[in-house]
């Protein structure tokens, strides 16, 4: 199928499938981003849809199951909540946490996630490595270049051997993560 005839297949049945939704869940918006969700894994599968006799009942069993995994996560949200309760109040965050939240966002994506996954959810480099895809040299380097980076922005000497315990007590009530898995 190519763009103008997906274009073409979604105009003509993105109201008609939210409609149909909408009626069998009783919600018009969780219906809208379930079809807009499933016509999105169309487009990805276009391909797949040219052979398919009926690519709108293809898109609606796909909204029907996103709906279905919806339903699900938020069953699961609703009994925890109903077993731990409200969530304590974190309360405001502290200056110098306002600070490294500042400094991070400053980073490389690739940068803040090697920081933060090495010292705050305390992984080792080569889990880092695993986790990201790339080569333990490529972390290493990653890591240098955010603590010179982040040494740099809140005003601090260029300390390349930063310890786990420097950075999370800078990063204050943010917390580790035990366990060290992600």
């Amino acid at each position: 199928m190519d763009d103008a005839a997906f274009d073409a297949f979604y105009n003509t049945c993105v109201r008609r499938l939210v409609s149909q939704l909408f009626l069998m869940i009783g919600d018009l918006a969780e219906a809208e981003d379930c079809v807009q969700e499933a016509f999105v894994k169309a487009w990805l599968h276009r391909g797949k849809l040219d052979g398919n006799e009926n690519p709108q009942a293809w898109v609606r069993k796909v909204a029907w199951r996103n709906a279905v995994s919806r339903w699900r996560r938020s069953s699961a949200t609703l009994r925890a909540y109903r077993r731990h309760g409200v969530a304590a109040d974190a309360g405001e965050p502290q200056l110098e946490n306002t600070e490294l939240t500042d400094a991070l966002r400053a980073l490389p994506l690739d940068q803040r996630r090697a920081v933060v996954l090495h010292y705050l959810c305390d992984l080792s480099v080569a889990a880092i490595a695993i986790e990201t895809g790339a080569k333990p040299g490529t972390v290493r380097v990653r890591l240098s270049r955010g603590r010179a980076a982040l040494a740099q922005q809140l005003g601090k000497q260029v300390d390349t051997d930063l310890t786990a315990a420097q950075f999370q007590s800078s990063a204050g009530h943010f917390g580790r993560v035990e366990g060290g898995s992600s």
